[in-house]
């Protein structure tokens, strides 16, 4: 990946270390903006610290953690983070919970719920606005979870295995909402997964990361033709390209299972 002049997520040398545990070892990234940045790698190799440290959950032992230019010392609206926990409001309605990061920025009401709306319509939850999280699937719950992030337009979106929870279905079915959601936003998505067949579906650049202690194993540029779908899943190229990154992540998991 040749890095450009103005990226906006950069990690320069960074290493965290948890007591004697050197969880991350001098990893330097540079990622620009409108990239789908998705990282596989072996459990336990650092993906969720890294993510966290660009939100400003955490951070460094050494090295610089910068969003815009700007060093990451505590959590930034500039970011918003997805987990694979929906973490939504139970006695909210759909439509108030994402709201709900405007309410807190003090915006009135009608213009809040009208940017709501918007987002309502983006994930395809039209029609469910005034239903309350406990009458949702996993799936629909979880797309209440992207759309508050989106409400609150920040310039980052973070997702930490949001879809590891789901269905196979479901699953195939929020990964094509996001790839559409991402080409209608714009907007900067960095994203973890165990799923070597997820990352080819959704990413436009691959970070591979090594066992403990985490480094950049590989960066993939992902040029799979879009729309991805089952044609091409079978093509050659989408076949070759998962077996390249099968084969790292196969050997470092072989490695973090030796040092256990």
């Amino acid at each position: 990946m040749v890095a450009g002049l103005n990226p906006i997520i950069e990690l320069e040398g960074v290493s965290k270390r948890y007591g004697d545990m050197l969880a991350l070892d001098n990893v330097s990234l540079r990622i620009e903006k409108g990239e789908f940045v998705v990282i596989v790698g072996a459990s336990g190799c650092g993906k969720s610290t890294t993510l966290n440290m660009i939100a400003g959950f955490d951070h460094p032992s050494e090295g610089l953690v910068k969003v815009e230019g700007r060093q990451v010392t505590e959590v930034s609206p500039n970011t918003g983070m997805v987990f694979q926990q929906y973490a939504l409001f139970p006695w909210l309605s759909v439509l108030d919970n994402i709201a709900y990061g405007l309410k807190m920025k003090g915006m009135k009401k009608a213009e809040r719920r009208a940017i709501a709306q918007q987002f309502v319509d983006m994930v395809g939850l039209k029609g469910f606005e005034n239903a309350y999280p406990k009458q949702l699937s996993g799936g629909m719950k979880q797309r209440v979870t992207i759309a508050r992030v989106l409400a609150n337009d920040p310039a980052v979106m973070l997702f930490d295995e949001p879809f590891a929870a789901l269905d196979a279905m479901t699953r195939q079915v929020l990964q094509e909402e996001l790839v559409r959601i991402y080409e209608q936003s714009g907007k900067t998505i960095v994203f973890i997964t165990h799923s070597i067949d997820e990352a080819l579906m959704l990413s436009s650049r691959i970070l591979i990361m090594s066992a403990r202690p985490g480094k950049i194993a590989q960066d993939i540029v992902n040029d799979l033709p879009h729309p991805r779908n089952a044609d091409v899943q079978l093509s050659e190229q989408y076949l070759a390209m998962k077996q390249k990154i099968w084969k790292t992540v196969q050997g470092e998991v072989a490695k973090s299972l030796a040092t256990r």
